[in-house]
């Protein structure tokens, strides 16, 4: 088998995608979830892909499971920050905890779960470390202000990790998917979705594998001249 990649939040949607592409390209996939047991045990049977269950927002949490995943599979060479949750409200309505949960889930679990992998993949030399970002953090989006914060936040943690990864053989590339086609986004009024739509410039909404194969190609052992960069993966519906 090939390298040992870890997937957080990578039992269902783009996650999934990920999981599943990581895999046919030759990788030792690994996937984390926080909540959705039956799902992620679905997920298991069918795909093959061993399954650990934490909060990737608890730091405890991932240095723990990290060194456990690590002892069952081997050293993570490859890691997809994917996991992400919304919460949405306008600001003048929204809540601390609103606010908290989002960027702990969705940044937090960045500097979490790198700082977990990083002493390993100096000291061997190499490392592939793709961030999930969002059109949304590039250009911001009404009743997001937490979500649009965290994933701005994302692409900036990108860039400077890549500058301090590069030395070592440590790549580190952020991924912005637009709107894709999601138990989440298809949970969207199809009024309000219909809008959404006609607002990319290609006609429809994405499809997870379409994320999952810009992941294959950031991680792979030739793409170690790539870091620092952000993938939009949008249909053209921004361009930045």
């Amino acid at each position: 088998m090939g390298r040992v990649a870890l997937v957080t939040g990578g039992t269902r949607g783009i996650g999934e995608a990920i999981c599943l592409a990581l895999k046919d390209a030759g990788d030792s996939v690994v996937a984390t979830y926080a909540g959705n047991d039956e799902a992620a045990k679905k997920f298991s049977e069918s795909t093959g892909i061993p399954i650990y269950k934490f909060d990737v927002g608890n730091y405890d949490a991932c240095q723990s499971k990290v060194q456990q995943i690590e002892s069952d599979v081997g050293p993570i060479e490859i890691l997809i920050n994917n996991a992400g949750i919304t919460r949405d409200g306008t600001m003048h309505k929204m809540t601390f905890e609103q606010w908290n949960e989002v960027i702990q889930t969705n940044l937090t679990s960045c500097f979490n779960m790198c700082h977990a992998v990083l002493n390993g993949m100096r000291e061997r030399g190499f490392g592939r470390i793709v961030n999930i970002g969002s059109i949304n953090g590039q250009a911001g989006q009404y009743g997001q202000v937490n979500y649009a914060a965290a994933k701005s936040g994302i692409h900036g943690f990108t860039k400077a990790l890549a500058q301090e990864g590069a030395a070592k053989g440590i790549t580190v590339n952020a991924i912005a998917p637009g709107y894709i086609a999601t138990e989440m986004v298809r949970a969207v009024p199809e009024n309000v979705l219909e809008k959404i739509v006609a607002r990319i410039p290609v006609g429809r909404l994405g499809d997870a594998s379409e994320i999952a194969r810009g992941v294959v190609f950031l991680t792979a052992d030739d793409a170690g001249f790539i870091t620092g960069s952000t993938l939009s993966i949008n249909g053209g519906q921004h361009m930045y």
